[in-house]
């Protein structure tokens, strides 16, 4: 893979039973304004976060899905997201309950970081 190109990443969830509703809220409170200052820096060049259409699709290992797309792997490698919860996030204690509790709720959790194989 080359350095330069842009690399995507699948982070992939599962959150117990009855309580996804709860993940999907303190994920768009407490992790997506993060993720977002770093599409804005350029650091991100997509978020996508996807949910099966019905309960019981497949296998259920995950019920989240979150793909993001990095600039590059320079930028995968960087870590930035304690910089800019600090500056969002002026209650650092309620900060981090929320994220305690966020994965609390997590039974497993894996990224996958994915390589294109273009097709002829």
């Amino acid at each position: 893979m080359s350095a330069g190109r842009p690399v995507q990443v699948a982070y992939y969830y599962r959150v117990e039973w009855g309580h996804h509703d709860e993940f999907l809220e303190l994920f768009e409170r407490n992790h997506w304004p993060i993720l977002r200052e770093q599409l804005a820096a350029g650091r991100l060049l997509e978020v996508r976060l996807f949910t099966p259409r019905f309960h019981g699709d497949g296998r259920a290992d995950w019920n989240v899905l979150v793909t993001i797309t990095y600039r590059d792997w320079a930028a995968l490698e960087e870590h930035s997201d304690r910089a800019i919860a600090e500056r969002l996030y002026p209650d650092q204690a309620r900060f981090a309950a929320e994220e305690r509790r966020r994965f609390e709720l997590v039974e497993a959790h894996w990224d996958v970081p994915l390589e294109e194989h273009r097709l002829p």
